[in-house]
């Protein structure tokens, strides 16, 4: 039997400035600094240089979250750069206006952030099954075949998949629980990590260190690969807006919570790189599968086995954020009329978007049995940063064409230029220097969109099995068009 619609079957404000702020970190401390550590350093040469691009990559990110905060305080709506397009291009034509929200929900939705979650969860098979797979630092003997390693560690990523759809599928109130606990759990590993690290600093291990700039690598190419592994780590600070909706006083506690996490973040990612590099050198950091573990190994002792645990739970959270973020801007497209309209569906027993949670779960599936760690962070960072700068054009649009809106926050205008730049630079230089074959897909998923957009949204054809598998969620789910009453979103 279909539910009855409730009047109040929404989207609730269950983040304060202390949960957004632990969703923002529980984003970025996740994978990146135990996976991308090796790739940066490794493209850019020397260990101060790769100081210097991670400290970059911090400034960048925080200049481009400051820039999403005018831009979500202007829309008010969940969903992050598809309301910032739509609002922004709506007063174009029929056809252009929709056209850029639609293709980065397609895109975001179905590609980018399954693989990101896909990344995330192969990072958490890693490190909980090498430690029961190697005997010693020193020995790379398995305990099992590399073929059945390889195996494990797949199927632990989907059973991951599946327990973090379940908990952002049975509510909001738990999934802030468990994400602030995950949180402190993880900052409180950094921390352990930064603590070991000073430690063989003061025992005089700093040969690595000393080595400064030496061997630098200043090539274009490299540079960007080592961008995006960098900004990889920095990944989620547009959070806060994606689920501005489920946010409390968000004029106030969107730009606080990116103003206290971004550059925590980056100081916290700057001294776990010094600490690597302690009882690690250059070519070591580079070549070994585990950093984190490795580094636990040498400095740690027995004490190791904390490193693992603090990195599978910094990634366990990592992906649960991630489905929780992406789950709203599917609800949030849907509602638009730019995706199937049951993803904006809400259980009634839960309160949260049910359809678009087991659709995220679905998709990061399909990238954990196909993808590959890294081609899949370069593909995720050449597409995101696409969508960065067209973000940042939205906003110098605004501030052209709509002078008089209300902005509780103004940013400096020099701030989205800056990102704009850095923007064209990330997303033009793979495709000059080395265009890989993810750089190439990447590109043909955004042409897809296209093909999709013109029957469905633009003619809206609608085919005749949609209402009967919409009538079907209703009932498996237990779910209903929500409430969107306008003055209760604002």
């Amino acid at each position: 039997m279909k539910p009855k619609p409730q009047t109040h079957v929404k989207l609730q404000r269950e983040l304060g400035l202390f949960s957004a702020s632990c969703l923002l970190v529980n984003l970025m401390l996740g994978s990146g600094i135990f996976i991308s550590s090796a790739n940066t350093l490794q493209n850019t040469g020397s260990v101060g240089m790769n100081l210097v691009l991670w400290t970059c990559c911090g400034m960048l990110s925080l200049m481009g979250a400051m820039s999403y905060a005018e831009l979500g305080t202007m829309v008010n709506k969940s969903g992050s750069e598809f309301g910032f397009y739509l609002y922004a291009f709506g007063d174009l034509n029929k056809f252009w206006g929709p056209l850029p929200s639609f293709v980065y929900s397609w895109v975001t939705i179905v590609y980018i952030n399954p693989a990101a979650m896909g990344i995330v969860a192969l990072t958490f098979a890693e490190y909980t099954v090498r430690p029961f797979g190697l005997r010693t630092n020193e020995e790379s003997t398995a305990a099992y075949s590399p073929e059945v390693e390889h195996m494990l560690k797949k199927a632990v990523a989907l059973a991951a998949i599946c327990v973090i759809t379940f908990i952002n599928y049975i509510s909001v109130k738990v999934f802030v629980k468990i994400q602030n606990v995950l949180t402190i759990s993880k900052v409180t590993v950094c921390i352990v990590i930064i603590v070991a690290g000073l430690y063989q600093i003061y025992l005089g291990k700093i040969q690595t260190l000393m080595t400064g700039f030496e061997g630098t690598k200043l090539s274009i190419d490299s540079l960007s690969m080592a961008f995006y592994s960098g900004l990889w780590g920095f990944g989620g600070w547009t959070a806060v807006t994606d689920v501005f909706e489920e946010i409390k006083n968000p004029e106030r506690n969107i730009l606080l919570s990116i103003l206290l996490t971004i550059p925590f973040v980056t100081l916290i990612y700057v001294l776990i790189n010094i600490s690597y590099l302690t009882v690690l050198s250059i070519p070591e950091m580079i070549s070994v599968p585990a950093v984190a573990v490795e580094f636990g190994i040498r400095a740690l002792g027995i004490f190791g086995f904390v490193i693992p645990i603090g990195v599978v739970t910094a990634t366990f959270g990592c992906a649960l954020s991630i489905q929780f973020k992406t789950a709203r801007l599917c609800f949030a497209a849907s509602r638009e009329g730019q995706f199937l309209e049951v993803f904006s569906y809400v259980s009634v027993k839960n309160l949260t978007p049910a359809p678009a949670v087991f659709l995220q779960g679905l998709l990061a599936s399909v990238c954990i049995l196909s993808g590959n760690i890294i081609s899949l962070i370069e593909f995720v960072g050449f597409l995101a940063w696409m969508f960065f700068g067209i973000s940042m054009v939205a906003l110098l649009k605004m501030r052209c064409t709509q002078k008089d809106i209300y902005r509780p926050f103004k940013v400096p205008i020099v701030i989205p230029v800056l990102v704009l730049v850095a923007s064209i630079v990330l997303f033009l230089t793979p495709l000059i220097q080395s265009p890989k074959p993810q750089f190439l897909i990447a590109l043909a998923l955004i042409l897809s969109a296209f093909a999709v957009y013109v029957p469905f949204v633009y003619h809206k054809k609608r085919w005749s099995f949609v209402d009967n598998f919409t009538r079907a969620i209703e009932k498996l789910m237990g779910v209903v068009k929500p409430d969107t009453d306008e003055t209760e979103l604002a």
